[in-house]
């Protein structure tokens, strides 16, 4: 695991520089398309209201953006936020027929926006391949208004141990999926890895705390696989 840590940044770049092209087709591989409902799981936690402000981090191509201004009837502003330029470009292709949405080429750990900034902070599938968890968490945490909320989608730890047991098969055919979309493996053996060595859902809400978050809570879904976290800024 040591070394897939060290060449952690160079992996992860890895992966987005190779697929951004392919990025929607290669989530639909990789969890059989259930990531559709769960970024809607998100939003319909959220309830967001009209006329309110999204920041959405580690956003891809876009799609808790349009799921956002599709619930608001598009009288929202989103500001995405990714660290790779190809992937932005295909989200700004892909949402050309939204309007109020910001395309910013940054990372999660140093955010180029004002304090108390936005009333939600989203971040799917982006956490767990921050270079330092803390300063993803503390930036959130600034650039969000007073009563802000903070939401992440994220892949979890498994409840039931027989779906583990599946799902851990199940993930062993994800670089020959990778090999097949984009023809390198290398990369998915790491994302296979970071899903493994992350945090698991108490201790990602005790991270929360630590960074001020407040009514910390989080809600498994598809037995675990994946977890929605929220919490406040009061």
């Amino acid at each position: 695991m040591q070394q897939y840590l060290q060449n952690k940044k160079g992996l992860v770049e890895g992966v987005f520089d190779q697929v951004y092209s392919k990025y929607d087709l290669m989530n639909d591989f990789m969890s059989l398309g259930i990531h559709r409902f769960w970024k809607k799981s998100l939003i319909n936690i959220m309830k967001p209201s009209p006329n309110r402000k999204l920041i959405d981090v580690a956003c891809g191509t876009g799609d808790i953006g349009k799921l956002f201004l599709n619930s608001t009837n598009q009288m929202s502003e989103v500001t995405c936020i990714d660290p790779n330029k190809g992937m932005i470009n295909q989200g700004k292709q892909k949402l050309s027929n939204y309007k109020n949405i910001k395309w910013i080429n940054a990372a999660a750990e140093k955010l180029p926006l004002q304090d108390n900034e936005f009333d939600y902070y989203t971040i799917s599938f982006g956490l767990r391949n921050t270079k330092n968890l803390d300063k993803a968490l503390s930036e959130a945490y600034r650039v969000l208004k007073p009563g802000g909320r903070f939401l992440c989608l994220e892949f979890s730890k498994i409840q039931n141990s027989n779906l583990d047991f599946v799902y851990k098969n199940y993930s062993k055919i994800i670089p020959h999926i990778g090999q097949f979309i984009v023809g390198d493996k290398k990369p998915y053996e790491y994302l296979v890895k970071s899903i493994e060595e992350f945090i698991n859902q108490e201790e990602l809400i005790d991270l929360m705390k630590k960074h001020n978050f407040t009514k910390c809570n989080y809600r498994n879904f598809s037995g675990g696989i994946v977890s929605i976290h929220s919490g406040w800024k009061i």
